[in-house]
């Protein structure tokens, strides 16, 4: 496996580790448990971090003249579709806690 193909798939498991993060957040949404479901969010954001770090060096490597462009292949597309949706999860999950706990 290349460098950048590890790369991608680092992503997409961290990044489908921050949508775990966020439903189980949601879960505390559902039971009323606010703080546990903050708490949640945040380790969803903490990861975030580190998903969004990957993909600023994928983005570099595409774009720097001095290294070859990784390939946009299908594992690509599918990790920059996990990343997208486990940021739209903890957005969406991060609202409803603060409509919900009012």
């Amino acid at each position: 496996m290349e460098a950048t193909e590890f790369q991608v798939m680092e992503l997409i498991t961290t990044a489908g580790e921050s949508k775990a993060k966020a439903f189980e957040a949601l879960k505390m949404v559902k039971s009323k448990n606010f703080d546990e479901a903050r708490s949640l969010i945040e380790e969803a954001r903490k990861i975030d971090v580190k998903a969004h770090r990957i993909q600023t060096e994928l983005i570099t490597k595409d774009l720097s003249e001095d290294e070859e462009s990784p390939a946009i292949g299908l594992l690509m597309v599918h990790a920059q579709d996990h990343y997208m949706t486990s940021q739209l999860a903890k957005d969406l999950i991060e609202t409803l806690i603060e409509v919900l706990d009012n």
